[in-house]
């Protein structure tokens, strides 16, 4: 796939799946309505701000790199041509949903809104069976041994600053 292709497609499944997953559900939640007060507002809502803007700043890296790195998209549709283990990926495997969840974590406390918690760990759980339903084996069998070296190297959950080093296939 060509990078404009790739780039033009992830921009499209950017807006169609994270987006709505991370702003339009929360705003037709809550309406980003504030909800009642919670102990040191301010200081919940400075680190609800930066949780959303790191989770918005990984999210769209890992965008670019399926783009550019991969020449694909992260939709199932559309995948790489390449196994993206840079940037983020260096250090867990799963950045994408982390980042998203990261964001809807970041408006629920920012908004002082419960139901977002909520929403935050129906939407992880779903992810989690994502990958462990279907992910996981499609990607083992779209890039063989190259992932699965990647998979034994990288935790998929728990970002890891100092993973074992990675190189290309």
């Amino acid at each position: 796939m060509k990078r404009l292709t790739a780039a033009l497609g992830s921009a499209v499944f950017f807006i169609v799946a994270p987006c709505v997953v991370a702003g339009v559900v929360p705003w037709l939640l809550t309406g980003w309505e504030f909800g009642p007060p919670w102990p040191a507002p301010v200081l919940i809502a400075v680190i609800g701000v930066l949780i959303t803007v790191a989770g918005a700043a990984v999210l769209v890296n890992a965008f670019v790199r399926f783009a550019w790195e991969g020449r694909g998209t992260p939709a199932p549709v559309a995948p790489t041509e390449e196994l993206v283990i840079t940037g983020p990926y260096r250090w867990v495997r799963n950045p994408m949903y982390l980042a998203v969840v990261a964001a809807i974590i970041g408006q629920a406390l920012l908004l002082r809104q419960v139901s977002l918690l909520i929403y935050a760990g129906v939407v992880a759980a779903a992810f989690l069976t994502f990958v462990k339903l279907y992910e996981e084996r499609v990607l083992s069998e779209r890039y063989g041994e190259a992932y699965r070296r990647y998979r034994a190297a990288v935790p998929g959950w728990i970002p890891r600053p100092r993973g074992r080093r990675l190189g290309r296939r």
